[in-house]
């Protein structure tokens, strides 16, 4: 019995320690001159999508929610977004070749069909980036016409 409640004591000890120790945010201010949007059209009705379902992991700036400042979730959200802005980062779009602007925008479009964007992990919580058909229908239309139009 002493040596579980050393151990409970021991992960309670380490669980508040933790808390002290948080990962860089995402989060910036200001208009980004390579952002998607500068460059290229995006209809307002994608743009609204784009930010209510797509931005928290795939901008240079991230909501965060109150959970946020609790750690490990803190890490586990960094890690999500870091991950997510890896492979297509909105506000850093003309920064890349034009290759990897077809392949991403490829890949948005392929994600967005199979239903593995947004993430469900994040529309769990986030029921409000929960895509209609219509919404889904209209960001692979809007990027399989951008992809045509790149050159």
């Amino acid at each position: 019995m002493k040596a579980i409640k050393k151990i409970v004591l021991g992960l309670l000890v380490i669980l508040v320690a933790i808390q002290f120790i948080h990962p860089k945010k995402n989060i910036s201010s200001g208009s980004y001159a390579n952002g998607i949007d500068k460059h290229y059209t995006v209809p307002k009705d994608v743009q609204v999508v784009l930010k209510r379902s797509c931005y928290d992991c795939h901008s240079n700036n991230t909501y965060y929610p109150w959970y946020n400042n609790i750690q490990p979730v803190a890490w586990l959200l960094a890690h999500d977004v870091n991950e997510g802005k890896e492979e297509i980062n909105f506000d850093e779009f003309n920064n890349y070749s034009l290759s990897q602007k077809r392949h991403k925008l490829s890949d948005l479009s392929k994600e967005v069909k199979e239903g593995e964007m947004p993430m469900s992990i994040y529309t769990v919580i986030h029921r409000n980036a929960v895509l209609s058909q219509v919404e889904k229908q209209r960001l692979i239309t809007w990027a399989d016409s951008l992809k045509g139009t790149l050159n």
